[in-house]
C-alpha cells in the first residue's frame, strides 16, 4: 500500500469516520505514563542475554538465531530453544512486573514466527508462547506491546535482527522481497490483535531499521512506516480503524528530522520510538558517571516538545559495554580493551555479572541512573526498559534491580528527585 493510497485513506477516515470511530487505544497515551520492561531474550535469541544458550552448543561460530539454527542439529536445536521458551518467561515473570508497579511489557519477535522460506534455517513455535503472554498480561492486567525485532534480510546486522553480519533489509527497495515479506507479517500481527487492544495496544512495527546506513535506506523505512500505517490503523480492509497504536522507531535519527512526519490530524494512532544507550562508543565509555547522568538528563526538553507521543523503548541502568557478548558473542567490550579496536578504559570487575559483585557505591549509582532516566523519560510518554532478566548481567536486569534495590518496588519513587538538577 503506496504513501497516497494511504494517505488518501487516512485523510477520509479523518474527515468522516472518526467521529464515528475515534481512535481509542486500550491505554490513556498522553494523561498516563507508560512504565513498562521488555521481555528481550525470549522469542528473539541475543547471546549476552543467555550466554549459556551459546556456549553450550560447543560451537564459537553459532553468534545469533540463524547460526544457532542452522550450525548444530536441527532436532538439538529445537530441543534446547523449547526447552529456554518454556522456562526463561513464565506467568511468575508476568505476575512479578504487574506487582513491580509497570503497566507494559514489549515483547521482541522475530518476522520467522508467521514466514520461513528461501531456505531459512529458523525454528518456529514462538506463536504458542506470544499467545501465552497475551493470556497472561491480560490476567494481570499489563498491556503488550508486540514488537517486531526481526526482519528477513537484517534490518540492522545486529545479532539482535536473527543474523549478524551484513543489512539487506532495504538494498532492493519498497518493493523487494525484504520489504514485502515484512508488510506481510505486520498485516498478519495487526489481524490477530486489532480486536484486542485492551491488552494489545500496540504494534511496532520494525526494531532498529538501519537509518544511518544512508538515504536510500531512509526512503525505504519512510515508505514502510507509510505502509504500516495502513496495515496496522486499517486492518479491516476498509475505512474503518483500528484502535491499536503504531509505534515506530526513529531508526537512529535524531528527532527533528521526523518533524511532521505522520502528523495528526491527517494520521493519528502514531507514536515514537527511541532508544536512549550511553555505551556503544569509545567516547560515551571514557565517560565518568556523573556525566552518563548529565548525557541522559539532558533528553528531556527534546523528549517534552516532539510533536508525537514518543516513549523511550529501550534503556539501561549499566553503563559500561562490560557484559559479556554484548557487543556480539566473542567480540570483548570497549571498556576493557577487548573489543578491536578499542581503548582500555578499565577493569569490567565489578560492574558486570551478579549483584553479589557490585560495591554498594555502585549500587548507588545505578539507583541514580535509573532514577535519572525515568524522571527524564516521563517527560515523554514514558519508558520501557531493557531488559527484564539476564542470566548474568544484573545491571541490565530491571528483575535484579528490584531484588538488589537499585531499581525501587513502586516505580514512582525517588530518593534522588532533584537528580537532573
Amino acid at each position: 500500500m503506496g504513501w497516497i493510497i494511504v494517505s488518501a485513506r487516512a485523510v477520509l477516515a479523518a474527515s468522516f469516520v472518526s467521529s464515528v470511530l475515534a481512535f481509542s487505544p486500550g491505554f490513556p497515551y498522553g494523561s498516563k505514563k507508560v512504565r513498562g520492561v521488555n521481555l528481550g531474550g525470549w522469542l528473539v535469541l541475543e547471546p549476552w542475554i543467555t550466554p549459556s544458550l551459546f556456549d553450550n552448543t560447543g560451537n564459537s561460530s553459532i553468534v545469533d538465531e540463524w547460526t544457532f539454527a542452522s550450525l548444530q542439529s536441527p532436532s538439538v536445536a529445537k530441543a534446547a530453544l523449547t526447552k529456554h521458551w518454556n522456562t526463561f518467561i513464565t506467568e511468575s515473570d508476568f505476575a512479578a512486573i504487574a506487582a513491580a508497579g509497570l503497566n507494559h511489557v514489549r515483547l521482541p519477535i522475530g518476522y520467522w514466527a508467521w514466514d520461513v522460506s528461501g531456505g531459512e534455517p529458523y525454528i518456529q513455535g514462538q506463536l504458542t508462547y506470544l499467545d501465552k503472554a497475551v493470556g497472561w498480561a491480560g490476567k494481570r492486567g499489563l498491556k503488550l506491546i508486540i514488537d517486531l525485532h526481526s526482519a528477513p534480510g537484517s534490518q540492522n546486522g545486529y545479532d539482535n535482527s536473527g543474523r549478524a553480519g551484513t543489512a539487506d533489509w532495504a538494498t532492493a527497495g519498497s518493493n523487494g522481497p525484504n520489504v514485502k515479506r515484512t508488510n506481510a507479517v505486520v498485516k498478519k500481527i495487526a489481524a490477530l490483535y486489532r480486536d484486542n487492544p485492551s491488552v494489545v495496544p500496540v504494534i511496532a512495527p520494525l526494531n532498529e531499521p538501519a537509518g544511518y546506513n544512508g538515504n536510500n535506506w531512509l526512503s525505504v523505512i519512510k515508505q514502510f512506516y507509510y505502509d504500516s500505517y495502513g496495515n496496522i490503523r486499517y486492518p479491516y480492509g476498509s475505512a474503518r480503524q483500528s484502535n491499536t497504536l503504531m509505534l515506530i522507531h526513529d531508526a537512529f535519527q535524531p528527532l527533528s528530522y521526523w518533524n511532521k512526519f505522520l502528523a495528526y490530524p491527517q494520521y493519528e494512532g502514531v507514536a515514537m520510538d527511541t532508544h536512549i544507550y550511553t555505551i556503544f562508543s569509545h567516547g560515551e565509555q571514557q565517560m565518568s558517571m556523573s556525566d552518563h547522568i548529565r548525557s541522559v538528563c539532558s533528553r528531556g526538553s527534546q523528549l517534552s516538545t516532539f510533536g508525537l507521543w514518543i516513549i523511550v523503548g529501550e534503556w539501561t541502568p549499566a553503563h559500561t559495554d562490560c557484559a559479556k557478548y554484548l557487543l556480539g558473542r566473542g567480540s570483548g567490550s570497549r571498556y576493557d580493551g577487548t573489543y578491536s579496536g578499542s581503548t582500555r578504559v578499565g577493569s569490567c570487575a565489578g560492574l558486570t555479572g551478579k549483584a553479589s559483585s557490585f560495591s554498594s557505591s555502585y549500587k548507588t549509582f545505578l539507583r541514580q541512573r535509573w532514577e535519572a532516566q525515568a524522571i527524564t523519560y516521563e517527560k515523554g510518554q514514558g519508558w520501557v526498559q531493557w531488559t527484564w532478566k539476564a542470566e548474568n548481567a544484573d545491571e541490565w536486569s530491571y528483575q535484579a534491580g528490584l531484588a538488589n534495590g537499585w531499581i525501587p518496588k513502586n516505580p514512582t519513587e525517588r530518593l534522588y528527585p532533584n537528580i537532573c538538577g
